[in-house]
């Protein structure tokens, strides 16, 4: 079992930076691989980022490369979403999640079906 709780979201000017921040609980963590999605206002939950459980390797979608960086701490149980120049098209729930596999291919990171456990969420609004 694997509980999560992200944070860090908040209201944020246009090219500012934010730092989203998942907590992990449960014995397995560092065993797992981890996903940042977001899910815009009347729109499917999207694959973000995620990384393989021994931080050898991260994935991202090719629209977000150089803006979104992920990175994990397996001692503490944290996940972390760094998220600079943001646009207005960022506004979404972001949202952290944990898989059943150890890492990738990104075929399987990707989709929501690759995970088991996500968290509630934490609300980034990007203002002009």
């Amino acid at each position: 079992q694997v509980q999560l709780v992200e944070s860090g979201g908040g209201l944020v000017q246009a090219g500012g930076s934010l730092r989203l921040s998942c907590a992990a609980s449960g014995r397995t963590f560092s065993s797992n691989a981890m996903g940042w999605f977001r899910q815009a206002p009347g729109k499917e939950r999207n694959f973000v980022a995620a990384i393989n459980a021994n931080s050898t390797a991260t994935y991202y979608v090719d629209s977000m490369k150089g803006r979104f960086t992920i990175s994990r701490d397996n001692a503490g149980k944290m996940v972390y979403l760094l998220v600079n120049s943001l646009k207005l098209e960022d506004t979404a729930v972001y949202y952290c999640a944990a898989s059943s596999f150890a890492e990738g291919p990104m075929g399987i990171l990707a989709a929501t079906s690759g995970y088991n456990y996500w968290g509630q969420g934490t609300q980034v609004t990007v203002s002009s």
